[in-house]
């Protein structure tokens, strides 16, 4: 039987509750469609920051290469560690020492699912440059403390980078309705931006095929909220990819649908996946957290590994309970309730 090694990092907060919750379900979907899933979990997280000074040990990344995907919880307990600490000592360190440049999100609305829209009808992927652009964080301080002080942050685009995103995206267009989406703000970024819009004219030259359309990032913004549908694939740099994703969670009825793949496309390293709605201290331990997100997540590392029909096998069942209103309001239905009703929708 084949068999996949994954990666376990349930984190913080809620992540080791729907971390807990998902497993169960991809599993079973493993063994439906004849192979199967061998985890090992890592303890990696603001806890072990505490206890060790580290967010990971200093052979986590080495540890990490040999698995064949990474399935993450949520990183974060600002109260006690601060959050740039954990971003920089878990997150960014994996997505960039292994080439996930292409961060994506799919925002859709479930059956049963009523989001703040009056619209039933988007499919929007999203994918938002992951390693460089404004969270590079090439920068400093200098004369902290004093009235002098000056902090600098600088955003790094590279042609390398930014042609490896936006031809990601095209390929993706390609493979569904044909359209994309490219979003800057050329108009006040003279230099970054502009390079962006250029490099997406020249690559679109490769892919006539495509239908492709410029937006700025606040009429990016709008269009999201107001006609959703008119959208299909959306590349973005990774902090307007970022924003942008928070408002197509929001838009498709909330953070607890909110799922994502880290990737490295040309497959060099393992890839990682993960629900966005971060660690919510303010629900942990209260077994109300949305697993559906999570869930998703593990269809789209399924399908990243090649196991297309144990992944819509799990989109089917989540789509099948969401319909039946299982999980589709928030804070409403039990954590173990939600993924034993997707487990039972599975067979």
């Amino acid at each position: 039987m084949k068999s996949y090694t994954i990666a376990l990092v349930p984190g913080d907060g809620i992540g080791p509750a729907v971390v807990d919750a998902a497993w169960p379900v991809l599993e079973r979907a493993a063994s439906r469609r004849g192979f199967a899933l061998a985890a090992t979990r890592f303890p990696w997280s603001c806890a072990f920051y505490r206890e060790t000074g580290k967010m990971m040990p200093v052979d986590g990344i080495d540890t990490l290469r040999g698995f064949d995907a990474i399935f993450l919880g949520a990183v974060g307990w600002p109260a006690e560690v601060p959050d740039a600490v954990s971003l920089h000592g878990l997150l960014l360190p994996i997505r960039k020492a292994f080439t996930q440049y292409a961060n994506i999100r799919p925002h859709r609305l479930l059956p049963g699912v009523e989001g703040p829209l009056r619209k039933t009808s988007f499919d929007i992927l999203c994918i938002r440059e992951n390693t460089e652009g404004e969270y590079a964080g090439a920068g400093g301080r200098v004369h902290v403390g004093t009235p002098d002080e000056v902090a600098v942050e600088t955003a790094i685009f590279t042609r390398h980078g930014v042609e490896r995103i936006l031809r990601f995206g095209f390929e993706q267009a390609r493979t569904r309705s044909g359209r994309l989406a490219s979003v800057t703000k050329s108009n006040a970024q003279k230099h970054s931006m502009v390079f962006w819009d250029e490099m997406t004219r020249a690559l679109a030259k490769q892919y006539p095929d495509v239908e492709v359309t410029s937006y700025h990032i606040d009429a990016m913004a709008a269009r999201m909220v107001s006609a959703p549908e008119t959208l299909d694939v959306v590349v973005a740099s990774n902090l307007f990819g970022d924003i942008l994703t928070d408002l197509g969670a929001a838009i498709q009825g909330g953070l607890g649908f909110a799922a994502s793949a880290n990737i490295n496309p040309e497959r060099t390293a393992p890839s990682m996946f993960e629900p966005v709605h971060g660690s919510a201290p303010d629900i942990a331990r209260l077994g109300i957290a949305n697993p559906i997100a999570t869930i998703w997540s593990g269809a789209m590392m399924l399908e990243h590994l090649g196991e297309r029909e144990a992944a819509a096998d799990v989109m089917r069942a989540i789509e099948a309970t969401t319909a039946r209103g299982i999980g589709a309001q928030p804070g409403r239905d039990k954590t173990d309730a939600i993924a034993n009703a997707v487990l039972t929708a599975l067979g």
